[in-house]
């Protein structure tokens, strides 16, 4: 199967905001939201398995790839994920879907938490996979987890001092980003790896990045804990995936761990992967979704 082989490419408006996308199938309406430093190729291997069932789309988000890039703010406002939430309701809504399954990656995933806390009526599924909620990433902050996820507190610094530093060498920047796990240099899929780095070569895409990480010390915790303080939790069924070989797994009990922010049904597993499940383990991560959708 080639490169999202039946996907059509398209721009489309939503909350003030530009957002590429891929389009492709028939049947009920799925959203796919990837992470970082990437951009909707990530799901090159399972959009298309899932478009034989349902309608996909998968969008760049705000920041990310060839959608619109907000200026640096004071507290990175224009990335709360209570905004990059409201840009995926309008999206899907302005296509006709006024509710939808969803699936998510990294941070994507942390959209897709919020989406499913302020649009509870939209989200009829929901499958995060390989993170746990925010809060609870910075609440049990410890030494493992300062060292292991490095780049969450570097990427947060005040502007200009990590961009200036990532600009230096954006492709080295991506390779250290990325390089987590011991991966050769074939891990990514090439179409999707040429269009990850086009994207951090794109004006504000750095910035952008960065002002998602500022927004996740600030006005994403401020959010998730007021929503944690009301009781405000995902309604929906929901689908826990991470990867055994990397340290979600190791550092949480991630089931029990969403256990305490959502109330409907909870299943998952770990997938014999490291980070990137949907593109180390595909046909696993289509398995998983195939009984859970």
């Amino acid at each position: 199967m080639g490169f999202f082989d039946g996907f059509a490419l398209a721009t489309r408006e939503a909350n003030g905001q530009t957002l590429r996308l891929r389009r492709g199938g028939e049947g009920p309406p799925l959203l796919l939201l990837h992470g970082n430093p990437q951009t909707h190729a990530m799901w090159h291997a399972v959009a298309p398995a899932l478009a034989q069932r349902f309608t996909v789309v998968c969008p760049d988000l705000r920041g990310y790839g060839f959608s619109s890039k907000p200026a640096v703010s004071t507290g990175a406002a224009g990335y709360a994920k209570r905004e990059l939430a409201a840009d995926m309701a309008a999206l899907m809504e302005g296509l006709g879907f006024p509710r939808f399954g969803v699936v998510s990656h990294d941070r994507g995933a942390r959209v897709a938490h919020r989406l499913a806390l302020d649009f509870p009526d939209r989200v009829e599924r929901l499958c995060v996979m390989d993170i746990v909620p925010t809060a609870v990433h910075f609440e049990r902050t410890d030494m493992a987890f300062a060292l292991g996820y490095w780049h969450w507190f570097f990427l947060a610094q005040p502007h200009p001092l990590p961009e200036r530093m990532i600009r230096r060498d954006v492709e080295d920047w991506f390779r250290l980003q990325t390089s987590r796990e011991p991966k050769d240099d074939g891990f990514f899929h090439p179409e999707a790896r040429a269009d990850y780095v086009a994207a951090l070569h794109q004006p504000g895409t750095v910035e952008a990045i960065c002002e998602d990480y500022r927004a996740a010390t600030g006005l994403d915790l401020e959010h998730d804990r007021a929503s944690r303080a009301t009781g405000q939790r995902v309604a929906c069924p929901l689908l826990v995936l991470w990867g055994a070989k990397g340290r979600i797994g190791t550092w949480y009990e991630p089931l029990k761990v969403w256990r305490d922010y959502a109330d409907g049904p909870i299943t998952g597993h770990a997938v014999n992967s490291g980070h990137y499940l949907a593109e180390e383990a595909p046909e696993e991560v289509v398995a998983a979704l195939s009984g859970f959708l």
